[in-house]
């Protein structure tokens, strides 16, 4: 009988029948590498087995660090919350696409338009990147990484995606934060004489929008999901099953999600040989 497991040091995925299920969101724990800002994760041990018999651990964070998802209460107000969500936007067919970026490049809709598989109407969208491969508490990761701007998410929006989800330090582009001169930045000035430097532009000239990527996304209605990472590259390429639950968080804003792809092989079989 099949345990459902993978066995001790190997790197397969776990199985259940026919299925195969993938994990794609990064470790969440102490010392995991956060987004460049002043609140950070505190883990403290309340109770320990040698002592009190029991484990317990206290948590003083905000939801928005590692594999997470926004609401968009986060950026716009009077907007909704985690809650406001439907239940189906969370689950459902979709692929996971190579859109290979460099530092500071940007996922176009062209991109989107010529990715395979086929992004279809109603998929959830995993987009693979490859900056998950560095992620890290360093600054190649969180500020010279890539990453989707406004016209990407406009496309996402006209083309009805369902769910999406990124390998990479935000829904936005990093120069689309307040890494640079937005909102409450610029927390790293320094990025912006870097970038005219490298490109011989003013970064406010190529990005002059706030987050665009999450207000187009969730205003529109679809969750979106950053620091996409674990077995990313397994499944990328393929058209699975996907599931990503936050919190039932009345007012929430955000809130961490164990993100899995589910894949069946007979099915991808069929898909990929038209049989």
């Amino acid at each position: 009988m099949d345990s459902g497991a993978a066995p001790k040091g190997t790197n397969q995925p776990t199985r259940t029948g026919a299925l195969e299920f993938y994990n794609l969101s990064h470790r969440w724990a102490h010392g995991m590498p956060e987004w460049p800002s002043s609140a950070i994760l505190n883990v403290k041990t309340v109770f320990f087995h040698a002592k009190e018999g029991v484990q317990v651990k206290e948590i003083e964070t905000t939801m928005h660090r590692g594999t997470h998802m926004d609401a968009p209460i986060h950026v716009e107000e009077d907007t909704p919350t985690l809650t406001n969500y439907p239940l189906w936007r969370f689950f459902g067919t979709g692929v996971a696409v190579s859109i290979p970026k460099k530092k500071w490049e940007v996922v176009t809709p062209k991109d989107l338009e010529n990715a395979t598989p086929r992004i279809r109407k109603g998929d959830i969208l995993m987009i693979n990147t490859g900056s998950h491969h560095d992620y890290g508490d360093t600054p190649e990761y969180f500020c010279y990484g890539p990453g989707l701007y406004k016209d990407a998410a406009q496309w996402c929006v006209d083309h009805e995606v369902k769910m999406v989800g990124i390998d990479v330090q935000a829904l936005d582009h990093p120069l689309g934060t307040k890494l640079v001169s937005h909102g409450v930045g610029p927390s790293h000035p320094w990025l912006e004489k870097e970038y005219k430097e490298y490109t011989g532009r003013n970064v406010l000239d190529d990005f002059p929008y706030w987050e665009p990527a999450h207000r187009v996304l969730m205003c529109n209605g679809i969750p979106g999901i950053e620091n996409i990472g674990g077995d990313l590259d397994k499944i990328t390429g393929k058209r699975c099953t996907f599931m990503a639950f936050p919190w039932r968080w009345t007012e929430g804003c955000g809130s961490g999600v164990r993100v899995i792809a589910l894949l069946d092989p007979k099915q991808q079989f069929r898909i990929e040989t038209g049989r």
